[in-house]
């Protein structure tokens, strides 16, 4: 299947600064080429790298970091997936570990993010991943099923037909600290027998599953070389086009 590369900036970078890199960014990429590439910018920056994408000879589309899980109404500070969609967003990612640390986001709490998501017309890019004290107990499987069985509760496999999971376990983020890729393959073969458990095989085997976690140059291809592997996330490597750029190109 086509490789899905996403570059997560998090809490970096202006509009102006956005604009300038993703100006860059499809200046160095082949206008055509066998992969899917995102960008997720701050929520602020989003009508800018919307803009500056306009009239890029490479397709690159653009992802929100959250989403909130109400239509509208008095949530202040909050975004719905209809004023994404209406910004120019295709993806949103759900359920990133900092935001599940820092903000309390419960599995209970994706659920409903997923599915308005998807509802407003959104794909969602649900983060799935263990802390290193839970990999250290031996509990990596058991995490990820929770995550994966409360965070898709009782969500038709035709209602989520263009879902991405992401596998980010959470000692590898920022920390400069890889998975091997045997490793991510490990834990990537185990989600793909377990949405074929929950929903179908033909299901589990046309989803994307992306692996996050100090993704860089030097480790991108063996990563890549895995045959669960379908695609990364990428956060500090993502922030300049030299860097982001020899990711897709090495990875393809």
């Amino acid at each position: 299947m086509k490789p899905l590369f996403v570059g997560n900036w998090k809490l970096y970078k202006t509009p102006e600064e956005a604009a300038a890199m993703v100006i860059e960014l499809s200046k160095r990429l082949p206008a055509h080429m066998n992969a899917d590439i995102a960008i997720a910018p701050p929520y602020i920056d989003i009508p800018a790298v919307v803009a500056a994408l306009k009239d890029s000879p490479v397709l690159i589309d653009v992802s929100a970091q959250n989403v909130f899980w109400e239509k509208e109404g008095a949530y202040t500070g909050e975004v719905s997936a209809s004023m994404l969609v209406a910004a120019g967003c295709k993806y949103v990612i759900i359920g990133h570990s900092e935001r599940r640390q820092y903000f309390g986001e419960t599995d209970e709490i994706l659920l409903k993010k997923l599915t308005i998501a998807i509802t407003a017309g959104l794909i969602p890019i649900l983060c799935v991943g263990e802390t290193q004290a839970e990999r250290d107990a031996g509990e990596t499987f058991l995490v990820l099923d929770k995550q994966l069985v409360n965070g898709l509760k009782d969500l038709s496999s035709t209602f989520i037909s263009d879902l991405v999971l992401a596998y980010e376990p959470v000692w590898a983020i920022g920390t400069g600290r890889t998975a091997s890729s045997e490793q991510a393959q490990e834990v990537h073969v185990f989600i793909r027998k377990r949405m074929a458990e929950i929903y179908n095989s033909a299901f589990a085997q046309n989803i994307r599953i992306l692996y996050g976690g100090s993704v860089k140059s030097e480790n991108i291809v063996e990563l890549m070389s895995m045959p669960d592997i379908n695609g990364v996330l990428v956060g500090g490597a993502s922030l300049t086009a030299t860097s982001f750029s020899e990711i897709i190109a090495q990875g393809v």
